[in-house]
């Protein structure tokens, strides 16, 4: 047997073995934590923005031992990635994930014959696909509350003027709205039923969802039950105001869209480049991984790939 596909086989078994030793470390039963997630909810501890990440930890993992604890309270913003981005996965399934992928990705290269030198890039891509997945679903996420918000407000104020109080106008967006922003209010209209002050309810959104027009939204609520006023007007007018930014920022994407486009082609051709010169001619390119002089070529391309990268993202990511 080819002693290459023996190493291949006996990593593959190991990383699994890993696996299943990282799920049952980090398996554990999340009832324990009801009578804390109970006072939070009663207000008996206010639940600030270090808590509400305790929260999220303990609903996501359970630790088993002083080590997997100190371990997991160095991510401790993890689970509330997790919560942000509405994870279907557990972060322990989520793990397993990330591990298979990294094995598969680093058996790629052994299957289609490519350079043994490429399978920590493959393991590495592998690894990381997962992350990227649900790095686009917490974007997504975000996009699509931040277009519906001017609606929601409009609605809250809309409530406002008929006579309802502020808490029915949030329940009102989490009944006649979809999600992600439906669901969003209903937690506060839940936490404040449960006898959470209104600010600190909208407070808790706003960490789950760090939005600017958010934060103004909260803002004016908090403002408008201290020091009184029309709060219908303001809604009215931070919703123009977000219509409007939309606007320009529309012009802007249109206005930089050559700029993006140049920059994902600057970043795929050497790629695609590479692999298309390795199908016709292989022994030209093993060059780079057999000498050392290549190998440092092809550190310093990823490096300028890099630099690149971060500053055509900084040319055409304008703020508005």
């Amino acid at each position: 047997m080819d002693p290459n596909l023996i190493i291949m086989i006996t990593a593959f078994i190991g990383v699994l073995a890993l696996v299943f030793g990282l799920y049952s470390a980090f398996r554990g039963n999340s009832d324990s934590n009801l009578d804390a997630r109970l006072a939070a909810f009663t207000g008996a501890a206010k639940p600030t923005k270090r808590n509400i990440s305790q929260q999220l930890l303990r609903d996501g993992v359970s630790t088993a031992g002083g080590l997997v604890d100190g371990l997991i309270q160095r991510f401790s913003k993890l689970p509330l990635f997790f919560r942000q981005a509405n994870s279907p996965l557990k972060i322990e399934q989520f793990l397993i994930l990330c591990a298979v992928a990294a094995v598969l990705g680093a058996l790629l290269p052994g299957i289609s014959k490519a350079p043994l030198a490429l399978i920590p890039l493959g393991a590495g891509l592998g690894a990381s696909l997962p992350w990227l997945w649900l790095w686009w679903r917490r974007r997504a996420r975000f996009t699509k509350f931040e277009q519906q918000l001017p609606d929601a407000l409009e609605l809250i104020s809309r409530a406002l003027r008929s006579g309802h109080s502020l808490s029915s106008g949030l329940n009102v967006v989490s009944s006649e709205m979809q999600a992600p922003i439906s669901t969003e209010f209903r937690h506060v209209y839940d936490e404040q039923n449960l006898g959470i002050s209104m600010e600190q309810a909208l407070r808790n959104m706003q960490l789950r969802i760090p939005n600017m027009d958010l934060q103004f939204f909260v803002t004016a609520v908090a403002i408008q039950r201290q020091a009184g006023g029309d709060l219908a007007e303001i809604l009215n007018k931070i919703s123009y105001i977000v219509r409007e930014r939309f606007k320009i920022l529309g012009q802007v994407k249109a206005l930089t869209g050559e700029g993006r486009i140049s920059g994902v082609v600057l970043m795929g051709l050497p790629v695609v480049l590479f692999f298309a010169v390795y199908y016709l001619n292989p022994d030209y390119v093993m060059l780079l991984f057999n000498r050392e002089l290549g190998r440092q070529m092809i550190t310093a391309a990823v490096v300028m790939q890099i630099i690149g990268a971060i500053i055509i993202k900084k040319i055409v990511d304008i703020k508005v």
